[in-house]
């Protein structure tokens, strides 16, 4: 299936501000996005859940079997600068954001490349709020000084190479959000062990499902 627009990504425009980061909308294709919505699993807990745990349709696996490409990495790792080969890599999906998501934040040093792929329709009146939508932010302290805002729809990728500096958080969000996150990770200790987490979490919740 069809689904990603790898040309378009390839076309992006790499922005500086507030760090390193390319957004690209839709880059699911606009003819498979009704598709991948219909084939995201109904979520009601919060938090993020390893994709091997859930039951996606074909559309969604497509997407997902998409960002795991050696074709997605390949121009992730020229768009950047990166040598990613051999790089491995850990894909959640969350479905919903609660109270507490949002806080300012940078991702945790074992992950090198954050990706996120924003899987909701583009029509809540929440977005337009600016609720649950993404800031690039200039620091730690004010989520009001940002230099980019992503809205979570319409399956509008971010991509930023992890670092000390990369602030990002949102304005509180009380409802249902999907995002897939994808992270290429280091070969650290720590990284391995967020992987060993995600694998057994990934476990569990399919034994818990099947019993």
């Amino acid at each position: 299936m069809d689904v990603l627009d790898f040309e378009a990504l390839r076309a992006a425009a790499v922005s500086a501000e507030p760090f390193t980061h390319i957004v690209l909308e839709r880059f699911v294709k606009p003819a498979a996005l009704r598709a991948v919505f219909k084939d995201l699993p109904p979520m009601k807990g919060r938090g993020s859940f390893p994709i091997e745990a859930l039951k996606l349709g074909p559309a969604a696996r497509a997407a997902i079997a998409g960002l795991e490409s050696d074709e997605f990495r390949a121009i992730v790792a020229e768009k950047f600068g990166l040598d990613l080969k051999g790089a491995p890599h850990m894909v959640t999906l969350r479905g919903n954001s609660g109270a507490q998501d949002g806080q300012i934040h940078t991702d945790s040093s074992a992950k090198r490349v954050t990706i996120l792929l924003y899987l909701n329709p583009s029509d809540g009146a929440a977005w337009a709020r600016q609720e649950g939508c993404l800031r690039l932010l200039r620091g730690p302290q004010n989520l009001e000084d940002y230099a980019a805002e992503v809205p979570p729809v319409d399956g509008t990728l971010l991509i930023f190479p992890n670092g000390p500096t990369t602030w990002h958080g949102h304005k509180q969000y009380v409802g249902q959000r999907y995002v897939v996150q994808m992270n290429y990770m280091t070969t650290s200790a720590k990284a391995k062990a967020e992987m060993r987490r995600h694998h057994l979490s990934a476990l569990v919740k399919r034994l818990t499902r099947a019993a």
